[in-house]
C-alpha cells in the first residue's frame, strides 16, 4: 500500500508495447497506401477496357437506377419481413432436431430416426427444388384456394431446409460438450432433461453462435428465391425494372441492397468468432 496523500507516477509502456504500436500503425499505414493504389488503378484502367461504355449503359444507367431505387426498396422491405419471421422458427425447429437426434431411450427411437432421416434427405437436395417441390406441390394436395399463398409455402420452405442445417450446427454443438459435464451434473441429481436444459444446452449454444450467424447471412441471400413462387420482392421487382429499361441496373441495385444486410451480418459473425477463440485460448477478451 502508498501512503495516503503520495501519488506515484503512472507506468509508461514498455518497449515491447511501443513496439507493437508502431507496427500495428505501420501496418495501417501500408494497408491503407496499397488500397488506394488499388482503388486508383481500378479507376484509370477499367474505363480503358474496349467494352466498358456498353457494360456502363447496361449496368449502372443513371435513369434507370434514380427510377428503380425507391421501387427496389419496398420490394427488398418484404425480403426482410421473411427473414425476421422465419429466423426464430428455423433456430427453434433446429434445436428441436437436433435434441431429438441425441435422444437414447429405446422407445423414443422412433423420434431419433425420423431427426436423422429428415437432416439427411432435406440436406441432400437442393434448396430451389424445394421451393418448387413444395411450394407447388402442397397447395395442390390441399386444392384449397385458401391456402394458395406463396409468401407461406415460400417461408415454410425456408423453415424446413434451413432447420436441417441449423439443426446439424446445434448438434455439433451439444457434442462438443464434455461428458463429463453430464456426470456432475447426474452426481447433483439432476435428471437426463434437466442436465440438457441447464448444463449441456447453454454451453453448446454459446459455442456456436458463430456458425449460426453464417448460416443468417445465407438465409438472408436465399430469401431471393422466394421469388420463384410469385411474391413481388427484391428479385422479381429486378426483373420487372430489366424488362421495362432493357438494361440490368435494377440488379445491380439489388445487389447493393443485399449487401448492405450481408456484410454487417458477416462483420458480426468475425466478431464472435474472435471473440470464442480468445475465450477458448483463455486470451482476455476486449
Amino acid at each position: 500500500m502508498t501512503p495516503r496523500g503520495i501519488d506515484l507516477p503512472a507506468a509508461g509502456p514498455t518497449r515491447r508495447e511501443r513496439y507493437e504500436a508502431d507496427q500495428r500503425r505501420r501496418s495501417t499505414i501500408i494497408a491503407a497506401a496499397s488500397t488506394v493504389v488499388v482503388l486508383a488503378a481500378a479507376a484509370i484502367l477499367i474505363p480503358q477496357i474496349p467494352g466498358w461504355p456498353d457494360v456502363r449503359a447496361a449496368f449502372f444507367d443513371g435513369p434507370s437506377l434514380r427510377a428503380s431505387v425507391p421501387d427496389m426498396v419496398r420490394a427488398f422491405w418484404f425480403d426482410i419481413q421473411i427473414f425476421v419471421w422465419s429466423a426464430p422458427c428455423i433456430l427453434g425447429v433446429g434445436l428441436l432436431i437436433a435434441v431429438a437426434r441425441g435422444v437414447g431411450a429405446p422407445a423414443l427411437y422412433p423420434v431419433r430416426l425420423f431427426a436423422t432421416l429428415y437432416t439427411d434427405v432435406v440436406r441432400g437436395v437442393p434448396l430451389i427444388l424445394w421451393i418448387y417441390l413444395i411450394g407447388f406441390g402442397i397447395p395442390g394436395l390441399i386444392r384449397n384456394r385458401t391456402w394458395v399463398n406463396p409468401t407461406l409455402w415460400g417461408t415454410v420452405t425456408l423453415v424446413v431446409v434451413y432447420s436441417a442445417y441449423v439443426a446439424e450446427v446445434f448438434r455439433a454443438g451439444i457434442e462438443s460438450i464434455h461428458e463429463s459435464q453430464r456426470a456432475a451434473a447426474r452426481s447433483l441429481g439432476l435428471s437426463n432433461t434437466q442436465t440438457m436444459r441447464h448444463v449441456i444446452l447453454p454451453q453448446a449454444v454459446r459455442r456456436v453462435i458463430p456458425p449460426l450467424m453464417n448460416d443468417l447471412v445465407s438465409l438472408q441471400k436465399d430469401v431471393a428465391l422466394v421469388s420463384i413462387l410469385g411474391p413481388f420482392e427484391a428479385l422479381r421487382q429486378a426483373e420487372t425494372f430489366k424488362g421495362k429499361y432493357a438494361n440490368f441496373t435494377s440488379y445491380v441495385v439489388a445487389a447493393v441492397l443485399w449487401l448492405l444486410i450481408s456484410i454487417p451480418l458477416t462483420r458480426v459473425t468475425d466478431l464472435l468468432l474472435d471473440r470464442e477463440r480468445r475465450r477458448m485460448t483463455g486470451t482476455a477478451v476486449r
